[in-house]
């Protein structure tokens, strides 16, 4: 037996906290093929929605995406995220809430996760490296390049 993803349990918990508190949930998306939001309101490949109870009509999250009837300028209109398309789930009023990492194709995410460090950077580390030798900091100078994973929400 698999392992289910704690996300749709997360976003739910941030949803119904945020309905406790009389805060707004937002819905950060990352676009793609599979996700039906309206387009006009897409920037940079990402969209932010409200899904507090005022703004959504028979919202529904479930371990498959979120779904629900909103109004868009006016017209109602059908809204479709898939999980994995969710990047985020935050309190419009404070900000708490969790980010998830969103990877848009396997094939290009993997790519970029093992690719060396681009020319330009590693100038930048040799200079910094040289100079701590020369300075004698030599905790410094063992100190390796580490990419950042963890996003902070407040």
């Amino acid at each position: 037996m698999s392992e289910q993803s704690a996300k749709p349990y997360l976003i739910r918990a941030i949803c119904e906290w945020c309905a406790d508190n009389g805060l707004t949930p937002y819905l950060a998306v990352k676009v793609n093929p599979d996700t039906r939001v309206p387009m006009a309101y897409v920037k940079n490949g990402e969209i932010v929605l409200n899904v507090g109870a005022s703004a959504t009509r028979r919202l529904t999250i479930d371990n498959v995406g979120v779904r629900f009837s909103a109004r868009f300028s006016g017209t109602s209109q059908e809204v479709s995220v898939p999980m994995a398309a969710v990047a985020g789930i935050f309190a419009k009023e404070t900000g708490y809430g969790f980010a998830f990492t969103v990877a848009q194709n396997p094939v290009t995410s993997l790519a970029e996760a093992t690719s060396t460090p681009e020319p330009a950077i590693e100038a930048a580390l040799r200079t910094d490296i040289k100079a701590a030798k020369e300075s004698g900091d030599r905790k410094r100078s063992k100190a390796k390049p580490r990419a950042s994973h963890l996003q902070v929400i407040k």
